[in-house]
């Protein structure tokens, strides 16, 4: 399981959901959603939040999961009061982008033909064929996908196999509370281009990697995510995932190059499009996946490198 890949690809679950037939994603031979009665849990929970701030200029940065359950929720205050004040609100796509994005999906990741078989290894296309035996319907579709995609499906399935849902993501959440227009800080073509540009042979571990822990051990990795973000340590949320990811990487340096294009590439993007968009004196609030904030070449890094002080809400 390619931790990282669920935070940087995360927006693509619901293209993939709209993609795939109903009876497609029925879960059929697949790991059962647990109970979505609530669970005990403190209402608004910590979520990393941070403020970076240099001169007259203020960065506030919300690192979000993309997938969650209703419990996550209300936002503390802090992160509301942050949001109503800010002059410029954005988001990895902008909400208008994500809604194109579907287009982006069938042209950059589908076949019209079955050419999954043929363009992963045999060995790993029975192993996909083993995990998807019991919902042939879900086997029937993920052929018609090139490996990156098929990997972030199987990904996807382990999500809705968890009980977290689209609709409890922390971008979902805001939008819903932001009345003005949210900007994008990569575009669709820049985001599908971290995926589209993988060699083969990225692509082939990209999907090894998922397929290297069973469907319930994924699960748990989800949970233990979850978890982490709700306790809002951004530090801690990448340390684990690291950790996570070494033990299914099945070749370090193909794990390094894919690291380097959906993660650490668009996190300088990133921080180039904060600073574009920063007003002097007028707070800007963004908000992306949670992995992209810490580690030594996370957001937050890069941002101290560029002279903000950089503090924990």
């Amino acid at each position: 399981m390619r931790v990282g890949q669920r935070c940087v690809g995360g927006w693509l679950l619901c293209c993939l959901l709209v993609l795939c037939s109903a009876q497609a994603v029925a879960n059929q031979g697949w790991p059962r959603p647990v109970s979505t009665a609530p669970q005990a849990a403190p209402p608004g929970a910590n979520l990393p939040f941070y403020e970076a701030r240099k001169g007259a200029l203020t960065i506030f940065l919300l690192g979000t999961l993309h997938v969650g359950k209703p419990t996550d929720y209300p936002f503390r205050p802090v992160v509301l009061d942050a949001l109503r004040g800010a002059s410029k609100v954005a988001f990895e796509l902008s909400p208008d982008d994500v809604v194109m994005s579907q287009d982006a999906v069938q042209r950059y990741g589908m076949c019209s033909h079955a050419c999954l078989p043929r363009l992963l290894p045999r060995p790993l296309w029975h192993k996909i064929a083993r995990r998807l035996h019991g919902n042939p319907a879900m086997l029937r579709e993920i052929q018609h996908m090139r490996p990156w995609l098929a990997a972030l499906l199987l990904d996807t399935l382990n999500s809705m196999s968890a009980d977290l849902q689209t609709e409890y993501g922390t971008e979902n959440q805001l939008e819903n509370l932001y009345p003005g227009r949210i900007l994008g800080l990569e575009t669709i073509d820049e985001q599908m281009s971290a995926f589209t540009g993988l060699s083969r042979a990225e692509q082939d571990e990209m999907v090894a990697e998922e397929l290297a822990l069973p469907p319930s051990a994924g699960i748990e990795q989800l949970h233990e995510l979850h978890r982490l973000w709700r306790a809002g340590d951004a530090e801690m949320i990448y340390d684990w995932s690291q950790s996570e990811a070494r033990q299914v990487r099945q070749s370090p340096r193909l794990a390094r190059e894919i690291d380097e294009r959906i993660l650490f590439a668009r996190n300088r993007r990133f921080v180039t499009r904060m600073l574009f968009i920063a007003d002097p004196n007028k707070p800007v609030f963004v908000a992306i996946g949670a992995l992209h904030l810490g580690g030594p070449r996370g957001v937050l890094s890069l941002l101290r490198e560029q002279g903000f002080i950089v503090s924990q809400r």
